[in-house]
């Protein structure tokens, strides 16, 4: 009994934390999905794995030592046919077996290169690559930051319209009392009542497509910050307080996270062009070895010349040089076919710039217009809104219908839902123009 008021006291522990709603900045949004998000974790790894390439392709340039033994068993051994002249027997032939039964063998060898220039080419491109992934790493930090800020924004919207809702069905319940007063007292039609039934119901239904729609917002955002899906979040209302944002000269696009990528990995093609250039290079090494053997009629192991068995050691030094002089052509095929890579990178660069001015261009473009909107659509609310109040005095007083409350109600409702969407366009368009100037880190700082 005691141990079930224990789990259960720990379920309501549970269930009571994974209701309390967090109070979740931008700022608080983008850190989180930073150091929780599995795109952002991997490009982290990516670059903690470039530091074991450069290490993989400076051992090519280390000594390689290496232990080597073996133990053979000659059944049989194989005989040689010698001229008995070498033995002082002219015009006959011996016939005689080298070797012993037993050989084994134990040593150590070593390996050097002196020269390759693969291998330098090669330190050149692993730390190039781990540049190439440290700039990876930023531009996925900006996929996300640029991902969460768009749909922390869209929540902050369905949210705004459930607001809204809400504050229709209530006003709208009290209409429909009103009405419904009058009717009681024969000062209102039957159809008026109904259509006030309708008008609230539909209200209702509006209201559940819009918690469904922010339920499944509100999941995508958690999905991209890396949360788990049973956290409860909220959003301060200040976070979307609409600053016109200044419009600066286009911005330098060599500065751009996707323009030096591309750029480090035309660094990465040059250099493996010349890793196959390479292979018309010669190469040089040294090596050295040094054996113990042991060699008789039984096993050598732990035998010596008491048992005819006999060790001895022999070592060896040599340098090794490889000379390339004809590979049918196949070093200049590879040569030419990383040369068209380069090319074809190169026409990416461009186009990439060419597609960077055109963001902005966009971007600026995109601004002013929603700042328009957006001043547009607040003065329309607040008209509506004017209009609303006016209309419903009016229809208390007897001096409007029905017809003109619910029309202007829904105007009224209409005015403000464009005006949160217009908030919404300038707040994705502001993301657009941050983006085009680099400065998507810029919302971790504010």
């Amino acid at each position: 009994m005691k141990q079930l008021l224990i789990l259960t006291f720990l379920s309501f522990v549970s269930f009571t934390k994974a209701q309390e709603k967090t109070s979740l900045t931008l700022k608080d949004a983008i850190q989180y999905a930073l150091e929780n998000k599995a795109d952002a974790k991997k490009a982290q790894l990516k670059i903690e794995n470039s530091e074991y390439q450069i290490q993989e392709v400076r051992s090519r340039a280390l000594p390689q030592i290496s232990a080597n033994g073996n133990l053979t068993y000659n059944p049989i051994l194989q005989t040689t046919v010698i001229d008995g002249a070498g033995f002082g027997a002219p015009g006959t032939t011996i016939q005689a077996a080298f070797g012993q039964k037993w050989i084994s063998t134990a040593g150590v060898s070593l390996t050097q290169n002196l020269f390759d220039q693969s291998v330098f080419t090669g330190l050149k491109a692993a730390r190039t690559t781990r540049e190439f992934y440290q700039i990876n790493n930023q531009l996925t930090e900006e996929e996300v930051i640029e991902r969460v800020a768009n749909n922390y924004y869209q929540v902050y919207v369905l949210r705004q319209k459930l607001a809204l809702a809400e504050t229709n069905l209530k006003t709208t319940s009290k209409v429909k009392d009103i009405v419904k007063g009058q009717y009681d007292n024969g000062l209102a039609k039957k159809i008026d009542l109904d259509r006030m039934t309708v008008n609230l119901s539909n209200i209702n239904t509006q209201k559940q497509q819009i918690i469904n729609a922010l339920q499944l917002q509100e999941n995508a955002l958690k999905f991209y910050m890396g949360m788990p899906m049973n956290a409860q979040i909220e959003i301060p209302q200040s976070e979307f307080e609409v600053t016109p944002v200044a419009i600066s000269e286009a911005p330098n696009t060599a500065n751009r996270s996707e323009y030096l990528l591309l750029k480090k990995q035309e660094e990465l093609l040059v250099l493996q062009k010349k890793s196959v250039i390479a292979g018309y290079y010669p190469t040089l090494s040294l090596s050295a070895s040094y054996n113990y053997i042991g060699q008789g009629p039984k096993m050598p192991w732990f035998a010596n010349s008491q048992d005819k068995v006999y060790w001895s050691d022999f070592s060896a030094i040599g340098l090794n040089l490889k000379v390339p002089i004809f590979a049918g052509f196949g070093t200049r095929a590879k040569v030419r076919q990383a040369d068209v890579q380069l090319r074809s990178l190169q026409e990416d660069i461009k186009d990439t710039q060419l597609a960077l001015d055109l963001d902005y261009k966009n971007a600026t473009t995109q601004i002013e217009n929603s700042l328009i909107t957006l001043q547009n659509q607040k003065e329309n609310m607040r008209l509506a809104d004017e209009i609303l109040k006016n209309i419903n005095n009016n229809y208390l007083q007897g001096l409007a219908s029905l017809t003109d409350l619910l029309d202007a109600e829904n105007a009224s409702t209409e005015a403000q839902n464009n005006y949160t969407a217009a908030v919404l366009e300038y707040k994705l368009a502001e993301i657009k123009l941050i983006k085009s100037k680099g400065e998507l880190k810029t919302l971790i700082n504010k």
